[in-house]
């Protein structure tokens, strides 16, 4: 008899809330994240998405509930449980974060090389020769001409920086990567290019990632499945073309009406 063995969520959230005073950001959030899914949270401004992202990536520590991780040795563990240290080892090694701002995920005034070699260094890597050769190959993939290399990111455009900062990121295979509101000021023409390059990565390399955007478009196009937030609750979720064509919750309906409408 075969057994099938089921995969396990890579990322469990349950009861996340944040408060700031008297104004509670966040909302008992919960969901799971599986391994090599993508998973889209839409909503508009001040829904928030922000505040979600930032508590389940350990750059903000919630007032409740609890955001598990499972290791690389299957166990699960409580991210917020963990050192600052070992925090800091997760995000650099296992985890990645691509900022909506590229400056800020960017080292801006060292070379593109530098920043994409940093990540590997924080590994243990110091031959240099390895550390260019990884640094090219990586800026070729994000579709960036290996001249650029000793070039500093100040001198890129916009849509380069962020294929920057997104290959700064991967370099170090990554299972979970978060990604707030990646497209967002780019030229359509720019953000069409980055976002066919982020769907082509995101399926070679089989990551699991969290997307804040509020471009439902983008969600369309990038997420399996998707959550829909207002005023710190989640009111829907689920698979990305059945929340978008059949949205259930008024506030969705409204969403995706306002995008249809000419």
């Amino acid at each position: 008899m075969t057994v099938t063995i089921l995969p396990q969520p890579l990322l469990r959230v349950r009861g996340v809330a944040k408060r700031y005073g008297a104004f509670t950001a966040l909302h008992e959030a919960s969901f799971d994240l599986w391994p090599g899914e993508v998973l889209a949270v839409v909503g508009e401004s001040g829904s928030g998405k922000s505040t979600l992202l930032n508590a389940i990536a350990a750059r903000t520590r919630p007032d409740a509930g609890c955001v598990e991780y499972r290791l690389r040795d299957g166990s699960l563990e409580d991210v917020h449980g963990m050192s600052q240290a070992r925090q800091r080892l997760l995000a650099r090694t296992d985890w990645g974060f691509v900022h909506q701002n590229p400056a800020d995920g960017l080292r801006m005034d060292v070379s593109a090389g530098a920043n994409v070699g940093e990540r590997l260094m924080g590994l243990g890597q110091r031959h240099y020769g390895q550390l260019r050769c990884a640094a090219e190959e990586w800026l070729q993939r994000v579709e960036i001409d290996a001249i650029r290399i000793d070039d500093a990111p100040r001198t890129f455009s916009g849509g380069m920086r962020q294929r920057l900062q997104i290959a700064r990121n991967l370099v170090t295979r990554p299972r979970l990567v978060f990604m707030d509101e990646p497209t967002s000021g780019l030229d359509v023409s720019v953000q069409a290019r980055l976002l066919d390059l982020l769907r082509q990565l995101t399926q070679e390399l089989q990551l699991a990632v969290v997307i804040v955007t509020h471009d439902l478009a983008v969600a369309r196009l990038l997420a399996h499945r998707m959550v829909v937030m207002q005023r710190g609750r989640i009111v829907e979720s689920g698979l990305t073309d059945q929340v978008l064509d059949d949205p259930q919750h008024p506030y969705t309906q409204l969403l995706v009406s306002s995008v249809l409408q000419p």
